[in-house]
């Protein structure tokens, strides 16, 4: 197997398992546990799942890590075609996972309020749950602000797969607009909230082009006969 090929297959590999990672951390779990307008249930329910509620912590962090090596790994494959791309390209990532490390805090401030421990005595019950859902709302409003990242970093992808020659014209425009959907997305969570899941439901296709991408990389790898006069 051509060196590149496998590299490309590695990176669409490590891309592709950040969906399983994302659809469990991010949206069944608390799916599951979370009430929202409830914060008595919400409490009960992190309480008597406490482990499971945790590990989702440890998950949301590991799936960050898990994309900043899909960082390096595309900005290797992709480095020779315009190397100021690629390098920006990785600084979006990079943001992009500071900002998700940054937004667990939120979740270990709200589980600390709900077990209510010795030097919380001076809030009562219902005082610490409301002040645990204002954090378990500002963990999700940081993955709504992520979402802007999650588009920027697209637009340079984008451009080095339309210009590498070795990978699909087509691939690389996916990309751009999915990334045009990303910020459309964060712009009306911000702005416009209630219409967020309307909106998400008419863009997810085009976000799709993300896996897509992944894809392609990890069935069919990269365009060999191509790789000499494209990316030496």
């Amino acid at each position: 197997m051509h060196p590149t090929v496998k590299a490309a297959r590695i990176a669409g590999a490590v891309y592709l398992s950040t969906l399983p990672i994302a659809v469990y951390f991010w949206s069944y779990i608390p799916g599951k546990l979370i009430v929202r307008g409830n914060a008595t249930a919400t409490a009960q329910n992190i309480l008597d799942h406490e482990t499971l509620f945790r590990f989702s912590i440890l998950g949301d962090l590991f799936a960050y890590v898990i994309i900043i090596c899909m960082g390096f790994l595309l900005y290797r494959l992709l480095r020779d075609v315009e190397r100021t791309w690629a390098f920006l390209m990785v600084g979006f990532v990079l943001l992009s996972a500071a900002v998700g490390f940054f937004g667990a805090l939120p979740n270990i401030a709200a589980v600390i309020l709900f077990r209510g421990n010795d030097f919380l005595a001076v809030l009562d019950k219902p005082q610490r749950d409301a002040l645990a859902m204002f954090f378990l709302r500002l963990h999700g409003q940081a993955a709504l602000i992520n979402e802007i990242f999650s588009g920027l970093w697209l637009f340079p992808l984008g451009l080095l797969v339309f210009r590498s020659g070795f990978l699909p014209r087509f691939l690389g425009i996916w990309l751009i607009i999915a990334g045009f959907g990303w910020l459309v997305l964060s712009v009306i969570a911000l702005v416009f909230p209630a219409y967020y899941d309307t909106a998400f439901s008419i863009i997810q296709p085009v976000v799709l082009g993300e896996m897509a991408f992944a894809l392609y990389l990890l069935i069919r790898g990269v365009n060999v006969k191509a790789l000499p006069a494209r990316a030496g």
